[in-house]
């Protein structure tokens, strides 16, 4: 009897969206002791030239937008002459949400994904960035985790009125990735209803969209104190 071996047909891929990124470092380093981060020297280089150029080097990424200090504009501007994805340097708002949607403002009409960065997360990777940005062309909205190590106490008024189970906490970073009009449309509703949201993430969650969570990087550090600044050149150290 013959038999015929009846192949699976392989999964077809989808074809990766064209990827706007907006990096946001418009804050005052209200923590930094009158250290400016956003120019703050890592291994003699401004702490945000390292985390453009990592965007830079992605291949996701099709073109990048950077929100700053309108007195930080034209220094940065200077930093990234030879970033040929950097499209604009603008001015931030009294805000992060602001910020976020000056920036996506300012990219360009061929942008169907956003992803928007930190730009005090110098140790974000171009591996990362991809990983990233390759789950929210599948999902519509992605971001990197990394579990919580700590036991996590939910407090009011200094005395503990639970704690959740520390197995289903993670903490998020960024990139934080999404579908242009759905990023958007969840910060203007955000600023419709006067919800101050902690990240990008909060504000699409409010809209009903899940997130899907992917790896992240414990080295993808926040630098936003001394100390940080500190553990980064340490972290420097151990990079190839």
């Amino acid at each position: 009897m013959d038999i015929t071996k009846v192949t699976r047909p392989a999964r077809k891929l989808l074809k990766l969206k064209y990827c706007g990124a907006v990096i946001v470092a418009a804050g005052t380093a209200s923590r930094m002791g009158g250290i400016d981060k956003v120019m703050a020297q890592l291994a003699g280089e401004p702490m945000i030239a390292r985390t453009v150029r990592q965007f830079q080097d992605c291949d996701a990424i099709s073109e990048i937008v950077i929100v700053t200090r309108e007195n930080l504009i034209l220094p940065i501007t200077g930093l990234c002459r030879g970033m040929d994805k950097v499209i604009a340097v603008v001015a931030g708002g009294s805000s992060r949400q602001e910020s976020v949607s000056l920036g996506l403002n300012a990219l360009s009409g061929k942008v169907t994904l956003a992803a928007i960065h930190d730009g005090a997360r110098p140790f974000v990777t171009w591996q990362l960035i991809d990983r990233v940005v390759r789950a929210a062309n599948t999902y519509g909205a992605a971001a990197p985790a990394v579990p919580v190590k700590d036991t996590i106490k939910v407090v009011e008024g200094r005395v503990v009125k639970s704690t959740p189970d520390r197995a289903t906490l993670y903490a998020v970073q960024t990139p934080q990735v999404f579908d242009f009009d759905l990023l958007r449309g969840a910060l203007a509703k955000a600023k419709q209803d006067g919800a101050q949201v902690t990240d990008d993430c909060s504000a699409v969650e409010r809209m009903g969209m899940s997130v899907k969570i992917v790896e992240g990087d414990e080295r993808n550090i926040k630098i936003t104190t001394p100390m940080d600044l500190k553990i980064g050149s340490l972290l420097l150290e151990e990079l190839p």
